[in-house]
């Protein structure tokens, strides 16, 4: 059996910054694909479509990104995850320089296999420190991506012209961040106990796994709490620039959206094992709310920037819950199967969200946009009440 590693050990170090890389990738994707996307597209509704390519491509990955971590472990997985990610932003970058709209979504469709990758670094961090610490290390491990938060927005905004075509400058700084991911991860050692041997189908069926109220909200928890964090966020570089902000306060925004998503990750782990993961969870419910009603007041720049950023705490309160909630939910041989169909769902909850926020926010505005979001934050709320009145029925039994 393989000794267990302090909180904060080197592994754990250096997989929060391939969490900083992936956000960077993920964060300059969202701020820059749909202003791209609106560039080359033959319709406006159409804008969002690249960055519905990058979430699709998330979504039809998971199943393959599955069976290579059972086939060849944590590792070589996440390295060839790296490595499309170079390979696809060289991809999106062709397409800026040639205006091919739908290589363009082929790129980000194909960058999806990246994504599906850096989704399970979370879970990956649960294996690299103690028993006990597990809420803390997936929590710190999402925190890395506070530095995404800042080179994202910041790397889109500064390379915005360096070259005649908007946005080249960013793509191949992408590609040059998978290339630093490559080696980082080279350093990591992943305990070999992880390194299962078994075949998917061992351990209870995926109908049995769903099956259990923990996982369901779980699901539930993680899907919706990305799908609503996905709309908005999705669509706010859009929304910007159609009310004339500049792109440098649309950078700035959506910085202080990821710092929010990303800073709490220092001691959501902490107020989880305190106060309990329902109720942190509801806390992230709660916070939604709030930034809708902010954003439904106005559309000048201070109501962006706050409004983003408790959206961002709202979804770092709700996924990190959801996570710690499915790690109860399955066994060590059911790993692969539970924790690719959670990422299956929030794939393909934020597939319909990129190309809702588009075609929302050109034909409907800024504001029904808001007023819709409030349907799976209210359904996030209902599914959290059960869980919370199942468990008190089943103390009182």
């Amino acid at each position: 059996m393989t000794s267990r590693h302090p909180l904060l050990n080197k592994n754990l170090v250096l997989l929060i910054v391939c969490q900083g890389l992936f956000l960077t990738n993920n964060v300059t994707f969202i701020a820059i694909n749909g202003l791209v996307g609106l560039s080359l597209a033959p319709a406006s509704w159409m804008a969002t479509l690249p960055i519905m390519g990058y979430v699709v491509g998330g979504a039809f990955s998971t199943s393959i990104v599955a069976k290579s971590q059972n086939s060849f472990g944590r590792k070589i997985s996440f390295q060839l995850g790296l490595l499309v990610a170079v390979l696809s932003a060289l991809l999106c970058a062709y397409a800026a320089v040639s205006e091919n709209f739908w290589l363009l979504v082929a790129g980000t469709f194909i960058a999806g296999y990246y994504s599906a990758n850096g989704q399970l670094y979370r879970f990956a961090a649960a294996e690299l420190t103690e028993l006990s610490q597990r809420d803390k290390a997936v929590s710190w491990v999402l925190a890395g991506g506070i530095l995404g938060a800042v080179i994202g927005p910041n790397l889109a905004s500064w390379t915005k012209n360096l070259f005649d075509t908007a946005f080249l400058g960013a793509y191949l700084s992408l590609s040059i961040a998978g290339l630093i991911g490559i080696g980082v991860m080279q350093f990591i050692h992943f305990p070999e106990e992880f390194k299962t041997k078994h075949r998917l189908s061992a351990g209870r069926s995926l109908k049995e796994i769903l099956a259990q109220p923990v996982f369901m909200v779980a699901v539930i928890g993680a899907a919706l709490g990305y799908g609503v964090m996905n709309l908005l966020m999705a669509a706010t570089p859009l929304a910007m620039q159609i009310c004339g902000l500049p792109f440098s306060d649309t950078a700035l925004v959506l910085e202080w959206h990821v710092i929010g998503m990303f800073a709490p990750g220092f001691f959501t782990g902490s107020l989880i094992q305190r106060f309990g993961t329902l109720k942190i969870m509801g806390v992230g419910v709660a916070l939604n709310f709030v930034c809708i009603a902010i954003a439904l007041t106005g559309a000048d720049l201070h109501q962006f920037l706050i409004a983003l950023f408790l959206l961002g705490v709202g979804w770092n309160f709700l996924f990190t819950g959801s996570t710690s909630l499915a790690m109860n939910a399955y066994k060590p041989e059911e790993r692969d199967k539970a924790q690719a169909v959670i990422n299956f769902f929030v794939f393909g909850t934020m597939a319909f969200t990129s190309f809702g926020s588009g075609a929302l926010i050109t034909s409907q505005g800024w504001n029904i946009l808001n007023i819709g979001s409030l349907i799976p934050v209210l359904i996030t709320a209902g599914a959290l009440l059960w869980l919370s009145a199942h468990h008190k029925k089943q103390a009182l039994s």
